[in-house]
């Protein structure tokens, strides 16, 4: 299992983008969750295998249909516990 904490900068609230993350996620088998940051960002946790992982961090560079992604910063985690996949605020 991998764990990876990804911020997601552009023009990515108030375009469905956590939406988009979280159905992709779930198609992935992913736990985790995506929620909006203060600073007009979205941050989200994947935890998965390793390739479903990767494969989720590369679909947060695309975004949803109307998102313009300018940034995506990921970071390996540990001890991240939750279950299934939520959308946060």
């Amino acid at each position: 299992m991998v764990q990876m904490r990804v911020v997601i900068s552009g023009k990515v609230q108030g375009v469905s983008y956590r939406m988009f993350v979280k159905k992709e996620a779930v198609k992935l088998g992913l736990r985790g969750y995506v929620k909006n940051r203060k600073d007009g960002g979205v941050e989200a946790v994947f935890e998965g295998g390793e390739s479903e992982v990767k494969k989720m961090v590369g679909l947060c560079r695309k975004g949803s249909a109307h998102a313009v992604v300018e940034g995506v910063r990921a970071e390996e985690i540990e001890n991240w516990v939750g279950e299934g996949f939520e959308v946060a605020g």
